[in-house]
């Protein structure tokens, strides 16, 4: 009777394993070099698509931004010499600038035209009205929509004509309050910063509320009703709950307005021209003015450069204190 000799069961798991654990080694060895092409290739194929969009930003955005700022350090002019060949003269146009009286004047009125127009009366309104049409009935919402979106829609020269009918000395404005027996007053030349704020809030409202509206609908609905449950008022739930969701949507929207009315032009010129003298005249109307109708485009372009880097801090200020948090 022969007898079967006990396998060293041990040993051959330990040199199994120890097979497989090599083995497993030289392939995960082996796969990395693949692997990394593999995430090239993905990484290429990714950023393919954008190429095309890439090089029409750099053509038509990054070009002309770099086109602006050399033009800022020449004497390039519409008429003479210099319209021809201009030169280089390095900081010239910033120090005059700067020694401008008009220029710190400027300043001013853009900073309160944008923080009163976009900052304050863009997005109250509009987070207001959206706020209001979430709870108002659809009759409401589409009449209240209706009019708030069709300043938005209309073309900005259109826009700008339909205010200088309602605020000019003869135009609705006034129209309205003598049927109170209020002697209206002259607003386009008495009031024409007060006036050309009004016209930017009633223009680009439509817009903020759009975007509230959207983000208002995001919150959600069991949040609001425990805190409704709790005893919190409306105003409360406001500032607790639906202002912290919404924050992504703020920030958004406050750069998008800022930006917006940082280059507003249009609106002011066709109402006010800048004027009465230059009590209306933001930086883009003092671009103008200086660039065309005095004929001096590097000095307007110095103008326009310094909007740009205005521009560029509102959008970091922006970033950086609204941004959201990150879990």
């Amino acid at each position: 009777m022969s007898t079967l000799a006990p396998t060293p069961v041990g040993k051959n798991d330990d040199s199994a394993g120890t097979r497989r654990a090599g083995s497993g080694d030289g392939s995960s060895r082996g796969s990395r070099p693949g692997s990394g092409r593999a995430r090239r290739l993905r990484t290429v194929g990714r950023t393919l698509p954008l190429v095309p969009s890439m090089v029409l930003l750099a053509l038509f955005l990054l070009g002309p931004i770099i086109s602006s700022f050399y033009g800022s350090f020449t004497n390039s002019s519409l008429t003479g010499a210099t319209a021809q060949s201009s030169q280089f003269i390095g900081f010239s146009n910033y120090t005059k600038l700067f020694a401008d009286p008009d220029f710190p004047k400027s300043v001013v009125l853009t900073l309160v035209f944008l923080f009163t127009s976009a900052v304050i009366g863009q997005n109250l309104v509009g987070l207001g009205l959206a706020l209001l049409m979430r709870s108002a009935h659809k009759t409401v919402r589409a009449i209240v929509g209706t009019f708030v979106v069709a300043a938005w829609v209309l073309p900005e020269i259109v826009a700008a004509f339909a205010a200088y009918a309602f605020f000019n000395q003869t135009g609705t404005l006034n129209t309205m309050l003598a049927w109170f027996g209020i002697h209206g007053a002259n607003w386009l030349y008495t009031f024409p910063l007060l006036s050309v704020i009004l016209a930017n809030i009633w223009r680009g409202t439509a817009f903020s509320m759009l975007v509230y509206a959207a983000a208002v609908q995001e919150v959600p609905p069991e949040i609001t009703e425990s805190a409704e449950v709790d005893g919190a008022g409306g105003f409360k739930r406001l500032i607790y709950i639906t202002l912290p969701v919404i924050r992504r949507s703020i920030s958004t929207n406050l750069m998008l307005t800022t930006l917006q009315t940082l280059s507003v032009f249009t609106l002011i010129f066709v109402m006010t021209g800048g004027g009465p003298g230059t009590n209306s005249s933001t930086l883009p109307i003092l671009a103008y003015q200086e660039a065309f109708k005095f004929s001096q485009l590097g000095f307007g372009t110095a103008i326009a450069t310094i909007m740009l880097l205005v521009g560029a801090i509102f959008s970091i200020v922006y970033i950086r204190a609204l941004k959201p948090e990150v879990d």
